[in-house]
């Protein structure tokens, strides 16, 4: 699977992390920044970047991190065609997928350990959209609305 991954300063070091780990199980991550520790950068380039990697391939996914992944969320949901979650548990990051065909994951690197935003990561990665007609339901009429505006 292709992965898009961005952060800011607070989730560059989950980032190199999550970069390693999803590529030795194999998955093609694709960085979109911040290319090195900067503590006066901004998320909005790198998240915005990231959505529209994901957007431009379908079928790939996107995680987007900073300190508490709010940000980051909203920046990559301004994307036309994206739905981005903030995933804080592995739960979360499951639903986000089963039930929003989420293609993109917030995480806050600094709200959690390494291990379990991992954890996060990979029950987001590894989850498929359910399908269920109610969920897509709910998906195309927001779809709709995009459109409209």
């Amino acid at each position: 699977m292709r992965i898009h991954i961005a952060a800011d300063h607070a989730g560059f070091e989950l980032k190199q992390h999550l970069k390693a780990h999803f590529d030795a199980a194999g998955h093609d991550v694709v960085d979109h920044g911040a290319e090195e520790y900067d503590a006066q950068d901004d998320y909005p380039a790198f998240c915005i970047s990231a959505a529209e990697g994901v957007r431009d391939e379908p079928g790939s996914l996107g995680i987007v991190i900073g300190g508490s992944g709010n940000g980051e969320q909203l920046a990559a949901n301004r994307v036309t065609g994206i739905r981005a979650a903030l995933i804080w548990s592995e739960e979360t990051a499951r639903l986000a997928r089963q039930h929003n065909d989420a293609q993109v994951g917030s995480i806050g690197g600094r709200m959690h350990s390494l291990e379990d935003a991992t954890a996060i990561a990979d029950a987001f990665v590894a989850e498929p959209f359910s399908g269920d007609a109610r969920h897509q339901r709910r998906i195309d009429a927001m779809t709709s609305y995009e459109k409209r505006r």
